[in-house]
């Protein structure tokens, strides 16, 4: 690296050089939880095999680190986002929207006042003519605002400024990316522990009976009844008071601390609810039975006194005796039973399957485990909370209030379990078992972690232990109930002796009282007697012999005792178990002693070498045993002389059980068999050996090893993990231990590597083990993690040294091995690997020498042993000038060598868990550079070229079957992922070890192989991708890629070693064209290898166009986003200098992200819909697909590093991929990540290079950036879109809609990857991995954050916001600098403005605000002229957004935006010498601000119309012109806007009003077209925010209609509307908006019309805004008005793409008028009268109310009373519930009444010719009809002849629909109907009902019957014949009623005849069972039809005279209007 000059190799070095290795190997000590570790006793030579196992035990961890991967924090902090305390150092980010929002609560206290809104006659704004500008005081001003300083200083102190107080990493407020694609994250494996499972604290408390005489002793033990099994040992307990220890002070001799315990630690790893906890009490041995011995606690009772008192003391006297006599003997009492289903609480046992199995590393959630749970299994601290187990369980003290007697013939355990069985079936056994009364009070609870004085089932101290406490706690050994598969980790060997029964019935009668003695013997006399076996409570810690309970006068005995033995770790066939049988006398006889001794019994321990362990029944000898008994098992004794004497013949007759607990004996036969044949090779042993029971000679040795290494994996799965460790040691010792046997050289290496992969295989096919989130085995990776070494070459010990003398090899902690004794030289020919296919022919000549070296070897031996390990020459070369021995094994050769040749489904299973074999590789590969002489530390030489070869194939290889599994059906490629990320692992480790252009070769070979055999794109980068994003996490991942080089001075191959051609300055920029800096050329490939790669990869993902690639390229954006994250937060990057490096390092980034715009999220959309289609990722892709081959040249080539890969953009256009929100934003901040850290003076030359176009793109670019990373704020949390919240509306309804399709976590699971659900990683540690979590659950977690999370939240992300829009900022300056040397500045300024206007309109932080106004004020003062005159949208945005900061509550705000929106009038007048635009825009601005910001404070802004005023008149340098006059009049203009703002807001609450005064001010611009113009656009957005879409459209109409009428003015096109009288067809209304009158302003006035609605394309914009909100209104016949004015337009301009959309909306609305034509809503309309002085101005107004269809009465009547009621106070509204006309003088002064009533829409008869649609009758309405039923005396209801009607008719004063919902009444007419015109009227409605049904298609039967019913039922009241009866029966006296009769008459003609035909039609559609009803309604209708026939055939004879005279006389009757009117009234209501 000479060539780098010395910045660069000073950085470099910052960087973590590498010259230096990275990789450290370090042992770590083992944690012990006991204060000592447990070893075997000292003193002892040890079998070769348990010597093995302690020091697995004991030894240290052997750990491989990176030594630079810095501190686990930084690691932390740079993968996770963890940030504790990194928000402490933030400031205080204040945003306009937070302030706001805390002090607007205090502001809607207190009643609300109607304010009356008076009439303002005269014309011009409402102006407040009291309200003085001048009155107020003004805000501060900005220092030197007015003083003349250069553009470019001023441009200077601006980033001086920008420059200041900034954050230097922008990822440490970027919420970190979401973990799913965190594949570089390789979990640290669990530490290998000793298991717990859940820990249970059982506390005794005390133990009392009725009466105390006598001691008693408890035992306590937990069973599982399902199981129906025993599930921890058994923990004894003394509770006795010391008066009562004090009778068997003869029978202690004495006391250890550790039997004084009276607290258990229980452990259960497999909670159940069938789990007990069991007291058994003995008490000592008396006469009698059990029942007699419980009698005197059944009867006598303490508290009686007296009589009792005197025998309590007798029966304690008795107790003493006893005790003095019998106190070593007992017997069984009383026991009780303790269900713990409450403590393993019984609900969360489903989950147990899951959760609690966990503890165990069974994993039921398949492959994705996750950290924390794989964590959580070796820590095992899934306590029991988190399995609800005892999650409402604190500490509970439990009292046992009855005992059952303990049953003589029924102790065994399979009585207890029936006794449990029972129990839980009824809680209280059969009646027949006794209960004696008593307490016993203990305290369950769960066990804290740590626990002071706790001792090990060992009896070791656990730390931490404090001298001082006396009662310890126990831990009691758990037997589970199924296998738990973790490896030993510590020494534990006990064994538990179980006598269960003994059957001595036709024994003599002497055995009654029958106990055994149970002794561990090392020998045959009784001296041997070992004291090994635990003792119980208060007494000795070790026995040497202990006596079982007495069951009193009972032949055949059970037993329950439990006899704990720790054995010794050295076993001989002179162990044994001893068993003695005594009869006991309970009665003190003379002379005689208690024990009378009944036979014999024994069993070795130790049977062919191996532990005895089961169920034996076992023969009773009577007489003293012969010697050498122990030799053979009792029941095949030989025969001896003399015979010995057995009971029952030499039958078993007692029955015994033995368990051992030990990590030392296998206990299973293929692990035992292979153990012993290895140690048959290390150390010295006679031939033939004994395994198990055959035996083996010298020859067959090598045979059976072999097979026994081939069954190893026959062996059960649970032996083979629990001595895992063992097992895979000594299969990679044997794979490169050279081996002599029987003289012959041997090679296992083959078999062991066989047996390893086959071990491999089975733990990860186990369903019961776990493994992480890469599929990896837990197991093996904490082998290869912690337990891993290289395996030590064993040396011959001769025997005759002293075998002291040499240590141990096997002890040394992986040492270096002295150098062999015998000459390596003739050794290395020997080791030569027979597997190797590559070494033929070299073998016999080392046979030769073999035997050479054998034979001199010989004679120095005194045994004959030719098998053994010959020593291996030790890693460290003998002498540094020798050679290094060639053939010399070394396991990372061997096992490379292995991995090669492998065949077959070996080979298969290799590559399938390649990342074990990987992780061997390299861990022995860092070995051994450890181990070699530091010297030899080029890379390229410290392994051989075969190792390197075998590499290299190896990699091909997986390769290859990468390539092969991921075209084979998708259930392959979760395999092929897993193999893809384990290579790049193993690459990324040979990164550290390797020379490196290797390596890089190796990743270049892959990628090439890759892309050869992949042809779906996506799954190609997405496999390459994982793969580079693991390598580029490197540590050195900048020094590998060379960043501190320049293009020009960088080596042209990937490989580092070779020196470039000349070294340069690195800020060489003159000659060389920037803009190659920023594009990814193939030079920069070459130079910067993996960046490259990466580069590539997301080049050509976002360039794809093929099914599924969105997934894709989520993944390649998530790389670079979380790379450039961690160098973002990488200590070793601080200094701005190493981050300029790599930002230039990433400028090809820019140019890829550039090319990419058109693919990125549209976040002005993203709120309104989802992206673009909805769905998964797949059904997002593009339609247009590229061509394949062209995809896979792009693939391809770019991996070529010769050829430079296709240009993306000389592609042809095509249909872009878009990416979702969050993939955007992520690319986004790389982007804002390179502009902030680069060099920023080659950002300005590189922008002065670029060509306009690309200008463009990048001022778009950072419009996204605008929006993306606008800040959305706590109070908006849950609509927060950034990743760190969650939408939770989405969330809940996504939720909602699964729960209803009844989908649970799964469906949702599989739906999750949709876009569209930003999901968040946790910004705390707990919720990153919990990967199968749901979606909607996490967020609702996320939602019920604290305040203070959701602050810190709000501050990080308030200064990510400032930051990056700070960063955007300083582009733009960037931009602007570079480009006013540029022509094209005019185009540019304006996309720049459009930046900051966008900036402004987000919600900013005061800091951001402050900054963006200073570059404004820049902007105006460098290019005023061109503002003012080119961008005249941009400028009136501008206005906008300068006056809405105006109005801020935040004083710099204010005050920053004043002095901008002074500089901009200056600066307008300057350029025109008359701002009258500027005038127009602003006056405009405000205008809209008022009508639509809804908090808007116009204090606040009278304050800054107070400064601005201040500024015009400090301002000496305009003091001579008429500027000041012009501001203050404008001034003046703007504070009567507001003062109109004032009152709207006083109505704010009632919007009809609000309405009116918004019409009011609209009206009052009717002289300033622009005016008028915003104010009907507030409407529209005010109308649309109520949804009501129809008045919204009809103000955009109006406002259309406006500007028509100026540009009929302006210019004269015949395809422009001739002003409003065009728009009469949508609606009468718009001829108000005809300019007219005299006022009018001329539109060439300057400043008038200079808005952007006043042009053809503005008007046309109008136009189509308002067909869709017609279109939304449901008024589809109105589209078509409004499009027949915009067609001719658009034909005009030829604009033949809109005209499409045009039509295509037109069809849209016929279809729906087609469709849709009944089943539309209109509105429904009520008359409201106001009465009453409190309403003011409403009093005695009446409006006619447009509400939604579908409204009822009460729902408006409600309203209002409502509303009005807040105003007035409830009891003061009232609202009139009927339509009669109202008498003022009735009415209550003090009330305010409302009379609401339904109207319908009324036309004339004439008028009902035109109006033939549904629509026509409901749209241009102007007349309303209401009836009035009354009676003249006063009543509304009366009998048929009194029953008058009143109808009113209301004219409005304009036609509805109108830009306003409420429009009042101008004219009131009213007609009276006498009683028969009333039931004329009646009757044609009747008719005309009955017509309809009839003729209705298609015909509803249900309908007709109702209609029928109704007019021919029998029923009916006040029915047609009634009426018939009043009206029809007699002719009427009075000829004037002549007419009306006859008219009555002919109505029910038709009304009968129209019967008869539903009568019919009613016939034809019933069903068979309604024929009865057709007859009864057959049946009624005859019946009336007869009993109308008189009166309807009666005629008139008057009316029927024959007609003389031929003048007309005048008939009164059908010249009164309201009969013509009724008529068309029913004819149309019907």
């Amino acid at each position: 690296m000479t060539h780098l000059n010395s910045l660069d190799v000073q950085l470099a070095q910052d960087l973590g050089d590498f010259t230096d290795d990275d990789l450290d190997v370090v042992f770590t000590p083992k944690e012990c939880r006991t204060l000592q570790p447990s070893l075997p006793e000292e003193g002892v030579e040890l079998d070769p095999h348990v010597r093995d196992c302690v020091q697995t035990y004991i030894r240290e961890w052997l750990i491989v680190n990176r030594k630079n991967q810095g501190s686990p924090e930084i690691c932390g902090f740079k993968k996770t986002g963890s940030r504790k305390d990194f928000h402490k150092t933030l400031p205080k980010q204040t945003f306009e929207s937070e302030t706001l929002e805390c002090s607007e609560p205090a502001a809607q206290a207190g009643p609300r006042h109607l304010n009356v809104l008076c009439d303002v006659s005269g014309k011009g704004p409402v102006t407040a003519c009291d309200f003085d500008l001048r009155s107020l005081q003004p805000d501060k001003r900005l220092e030197n605002l007015l003083e003349q300083v250069s553009a470019e200083d001023f441009e200077k102190q601006n980033e001086e400024a920008r420059r200041t107080n900034r954050q230097a990493e922008l990822f440490a407020l970027y919420p970190s990316v979401d973990e799913e694609d965190a594949v570089e994250i390789r979990p640290v494996p669990e530490c290998p522990k000793e298991h717990l499972g859940n820990r249970i604290l059982v506390k005794l408390l005390t133990l009392k009976f009725e009466i105390e005489i006598e001691p008693l002793f408890a035992s306590i033990a937990l069973y599982d009844v399902k199981e129906r099994k025993k599930i921890s040992e058994n923990f004894h307990c003394d509770l006795n008071s010391d008066q009562f220890k004090g009778f068997l002070r003869a029978h202690t001799p004495s006391v250890a601390a550790s039997s004084q315990a009276r607290s258990a630690v229980f452990s259960v790893t497999y909670p159940s609810s069938d789990i007990y906890l069991v007291v058994k009490i003995e008490k000592v041995l008396q006469q009698g039975e059990i029942g007699d011995c419980a009698e005197p606690y059944l009867v006598i009772k303490e508290s009686d006194g007296g009589k009792s008192k005197e025998k309590i003391e007798k029966l304690k006297l008795q107790a003493e005796s006893f005790c003095q006599r019998l106190g070593k003997y007992r017997m069984p009492f009383a026991w009780a039973p303790i269900s713990l289903s409450s403590f393993f609480n019984v609900s969360t046992l489903e989950r147990e399957v899951t959760d609690v199995t966990d503890v165990v590393g069974r994993s039921s959630v398949g492959e994705r485990r996750t950290l924390a749970q794989s964590r959580r299994l070796s820590e095992r601290a899934l306590s029991l909370e988190e399995n609800g187990v005892g999650s409402n369980f604190k500490t509970s003290t439990l009292s046992v209030s009855s005992f059952f007697k303990q049953e003589g013939d029924r102790l065994s355990d399979e009585d207890l379990f029936k006794f449990l069985a029972d129990y839980k079936r009824s809680s209280s056994l059969q009646r027949r078992v006794k209960s004696i009364p008593g307490l016993l009070r203990l305290e369950i609870s769960t066990a804290p972690e740590i626990i002071n004085c706790c001792l090990t089932p060992e009896m070791l101290p656990v730390k931490p232990f404090p001298e001082n406490r006396t009662r310890p706690y126990k831990e009691i050994l758990e037997f589970p109930t199924r296998e738990v598969y973790v490896p030993h980790t510590v020494y534990r060997n006990l064994l538990y002796v179980y006598p269960q029964r003994l059957n001595f019935v036709n024994k003599l009668a002497s055995a009654r009282n029958i106990t055994i003695k149970i002794q561990f013997m090392c020998g045959e006399d009784a001296s041997s007697a070992m004291p090994v076996i635990f003792g119980k409570s208060s007494g000795p810690e070790f026995l040497q012999e202990v006596y079982t309970a007495i069951t009193y006068h009972n032949k055949s005995p059970d037993f329950y005792e439990e006899v704990k033995i720790k054995l010794p770790a050295k076993l001989t066939v002179n162990h044994h178990l001893l068993f003695t049988f005594y009869h006991i006398s309970c009665q003190q006889k003379q002379g005689a002693s208690v024990e009378t001794l009944l036979g014999y019994s024994w069993l070795p321990i130790l049977l062919n070498e191996r532990l005895q362990t089961g169920s034996y029944c076992l023969p009773v000898a009577l007489e003293k045993l012969p010697p050498n008994y122990s030799m053979h098992s009792a029941e095949k004794v030989p025969l001896q002389n003399p015979p010995i004497k057995w009971a029952e013949g030499h039958k078993g007759v007692f029955n015994i059980e033995v368990q051992a607990v030990s990590s030392v004996h296998t206990q299973d036969n293929h692990l035992e068999k292979f153990f012993t044949l290895c140690h048959s090779l290390e150390s010295q042993v006679t031939f033939p050996i004994r395994v198990l029971d055959q035996k083996i000679s010298e020859m067959a040795l090598e045979h059976e090893l072999k097979l026994s290494i081939i069954c190893l994996n026959s062996s059960r799965l649970e032996p083979l993990v629990l001595f895992l460790h063992l097992v895979l040691d000594k299969l990679f010792q044997l794979s490169v231990q050279p081996m002599v046997i029987a003289g012959q050289t041997a090679n296992f290496s083959q078999f062991a590597f066989e047996s390893v992969v086959a071990i491999a295989n089975s733990l990860h096919n186990s369903k019961d083990l776990s493994k992480d989130q890469h599929g990896r085995n837990c197991l093996l990776a904490s082998y290869v993690h912690y337990v891993f070494r290289l395996p030590e070459l064993q040396r011959d010990v001769p025997k005759s040294g002293a075998p002291t003398a040499l240590p141990d090899p096997r002890y040394h902690t992986y040492g270096r091995t002295s150098a062999a004794a015998v000459s390596s030289k003739l050794l290395q020919a020997r080791v030569m690997s027979s597997s190797n296919p590559d070494l033929v022919g070299t073998h016999s000549a080392a046979d030769e020498e073999v035997k050479n070296i054998m034979s001199s070897k010989i004679a120095d031996r005194n045994c004959s042993r030719m098998s053994y390990y010959c020593s291996g020459n030790s890693d460290v070369p003998s002498s540094t000038t020798a050679p290094r021995p060639a053939s010399k094994k070394h396991f990372h050769e061997e096992l490379a060598l292995q991995m090669v040749v492998s065949t077959g489904m070996v080979r298969e299973t290799v590559f399938k868990y390649a990342w074990f074999f990987f992780e061997l590789l390299v861990k022995s590969m860092a070995q051994h550079v450890h181990n070699m002489d530091k010297r030899d530390s080029f890379r390229r030489t410290r392994f051989s070229d075969r190792f390197m070869d075998d590499i290299t194939t190896i990699v091909n290889v997986v390769t290859s079957e990468i390539a092969a599994l991921l075209v084979k059906p998708q259930k392959e490629n979760e395999q092929a992922e897993k193999m893809n990320i384990s290579l790049a692992f193993f690459l990324y480790d040979l990164l550290s070890l390797m020379d490196r252009g290797f390596v890089f070769n190796l990743i270049r070979h892959y990628c090439n192989q890759l892309s050869a055999k992949l042809n779906n794109l996506p799954t190609l980068i997405s496999m390459r991708l994982e793969f580079l994003r693991i390598l580029c996490s490197h540590e050195h991942y900048l020094n590998l890629n060379l960043f501190f080089m320049n293009a020009d001075t960088a080596p042209t191959s990937p490989c580092p070693s070779i020196s470039s051609q000349n070294s340069s300055s690195c800020s060489s920029f003159q000659d060389q064209k920037i803009a190659s800096m920023f594009d990814l050329t193939s030079e920069y490939r070459q130079q910067h290898f993996l960046t490259g790669l990466l580069f590539t990869e997301l080049a050509a993902a976002l360039d794809a166009e093929v099914e599924g690639i969105s997934k894709v390229q989520r993944k390649a954006v998530s790389a670079i986003h979380s790379l450039l994250s961690s160098h973002d937060l990488d200590p070793r990057c601080v200094k701005p200098e190493v981050k300029v490096k790599i930002a230039a390092l990433y400028l090809p980034l820019v140019g890829i992200i550039l090319d990419a715009l058109p693919q990125l999220c549209d976040f002005t959309v993203v709120d309104t819909r989802r992206y673009r289609t909805s769905g998964s990722d797949e059904e997002q892709e593009g339609a247009g697909a590229i061509n394949q081959n062209v995809a896979l040249a792009i693939a391809g080539n770019n991996f070529n590093l010769k050829t430079s890969g296709i240009v993306l953009s000389s592609l042809p256009y095509k249909q872009y991929n878009m990416l979702n929100a969050d993939t955007t934003r992520n690319l986004m901040i790389c982007f804002l990540w390179i502009m902030k850290n680069a060099d920023q003076s080659l950002i300005r030359k590189w922008i002065a290079d670029l060509p306009s176009m690309q200008l463009n793109r990048i001022l778009d670019l950072l419009f996204i950036c605008v929006l993306c990373f606008e800040y959305k704020g706590k109070q908006n949390s849950d609509k927060v879109s950034t990743q760190v919240l969650q939408k939770s509306r989405d969330v809940k309804a996504r939720l909602e809609e699964a729960l209803l399709r009844g989908e649970g976590a799964r469906g949702e699971m599989m739906r999750r990857r949709a876009p569209g659900n930003d999901r968040f990683p946790g910004l705390n540690e707990n919720l990153r991995w919990k990967k199968e979590q749901t979606h909607w659950r996490q967020a609702n977690e996320k939602l019920d954050k604290t305040k203070a999370e959701l602050d810190q939240e709000a501050l990080i992300s308030g200064n990510l916001a400032t930051e990056a829009h700070l960063i955007i900022l300083d582009m733009q300056e960037n931009i602007i600098q570079a480009s006013s040397a540029l022509d094209c500045k005019d185009s540019l300024l304006g996309g720049v403005l459009r930046v900051l206007v966008n900036s402004l309109n987000c919600d900013q932080s005061t800091t951001y605000l402050t900054h963006c106004f200073a570059t404004l004020r820049a902007l105006i003062a460098k290019f005023g002229d061109l503002l003012f005159e080119e961008e005249v949208e941009q400028c009136f945005d501008l206005c906008h957004q300068v006056l809405h900061h105006c109005s801020s509550s935040m004083d710099v705000t204010r005050s920053q935006a004043c002095a901008t929106l002074y500089l901009l009038m200056r600066f307008s007048f300057g350029a025109t010498s008359n701002f009258a635009r500027v005038k127009m825009q602003v006056t405009m601005s405000l205008a809209s601000l008022v009508g639509r910001a809804p908090d808007f404070n116009e204090e606040h802004l009278r304050r800054s119309l107070r400064t601005i005023l201040a500024y015009s008149e400090e301002d000496t340098a305009m003091q001579m012109t008429p500027f000041p006059t012009q501001v203050e009049e404008l001034l003046c203009n703007l504070n009567s806007i507001l003062y109109d703002t004032v009152k709207m807001r006083e109505f704010q609450e009632d919007p009809e009003m609000l309405m009116d005064l918004m019409y009011r001010i609209a009206k009052s611009y009717q002289a300033s077209p622009d005016l008028r113009l915003t104010w009907l656009q507030n409407m529209a957005e005010k109308h649309t925010k109520k949804k009501c879409y129809t008045e919204a459209a009809m103000c955009l109409v109006h406002a259309a209609a406006l500007v028509a009428e100026y540009l009929s003015m302006l210019e004269d096109h015949s395809y422009l509307p001739v002003g409003s009288v065009s728009f009469q067809n949508i609606s009468s209304n718009v001829l108000e908006e005809s300019v007219v009158s005299d006022d009018t302003l001329s539109p060439d006035e300057d400043g008038v019309c200079a808005g952007q609605y006043f042009t053809e394309s503005g008007l046309v914009g109008l136009l189509e805004q308002a067909a869709e909100l017609f279109s939304t209104g449901g008024l589809y016949e109105t589209v078509n008005e409004v499009y027949k004015l915009v067609i001719p337009i658009l034909e005009a301009h030829r604009e033949f793409r809109k005209l499409t959309l045009t039509h295509s909306k037109l069809q849209r609305a016929f279809d729906s008028i087609v469709n849709k034509d009944h089943k539309r809503m209109f509105g429904t309309y009520f008359r409201v009268g106001f009465f009453g002085s409190k309403f003011g101005d409403l009093d005695e107004q009446e409006f006619v109310y447009k509400e939604p269809a579908i409204t009822k009465l009460p729902e408006i009547s409600h309203r209002l009373e409502a509303f009005y009621g807040q105003c007035f106070g409830a009891e003061f509204v009232e609202v009139i519930k009927d339509s009669t006309p109202v008498d003022k003088t009735k009415l209550d002064p003090n009330k305010a009444y409302i009379q609401i009533t339904f109207v319908e829409p009324y036309f004339d008869e004439y008028e009902m010719k035109d109006r033939v649609t549904y629509f026509e009758k409901n749209f241009n309405l102007r007349r309303f009809m209401y009836t009035t039923p009354f009676t003249l005396e006063g009543r509304p209801r009366g009998e048929l002849h009194e029953q008058y009607r009143r109808n009113t008719v209301l004219t409005t004063m304009h036609a509805f629909p109108y830009i306003k919902t409420r429009i009042s009444v101008i004219q009131k007419e009213e007609f009276v109907l006498t009683p028969i015109e009333v039931a004329i009227e009646d009757m044609k409605k009747k008719t005309l009902q009955l017509a309809v049904a009839i003729n209705q298609e298609p015909p509803d039967p249900k309908m007709l019957q109702m209609v029928l019913q109704g007019s021919v039922g029998a029923t009916v009241n006040q029915g047609p014949l009634e009426v018939a009866q009043v009206f029809l029966a007699e002719i009427p006296a009075d000829p004037k009623l002549y007419r009306h009769h006859n008219k009555l008459r002919l109505c029910f003609k038709e009304f009968i005849m129209r019967c008869g035909e539903a009568v019919e039609k009613n016939k034809r559609l019933i069903t068979a069972d309604q024929r009865e009803y057709q007859q009864e309604l057959k049946k009624n209708y005859s019946k009336l039809k007869e009993n109308l026939r008189p009166m309807i055939e009666r005629k008139i004879p008057e009316l029927y005279k024959p007609i003389f005279r031929v003048e007309s006389q005048k008939r009164d009757s059908f010249h009164r209007s309201s009969f013509r009117k009724c008529e068309t009234q029913l004819s149309q209501g019907s």
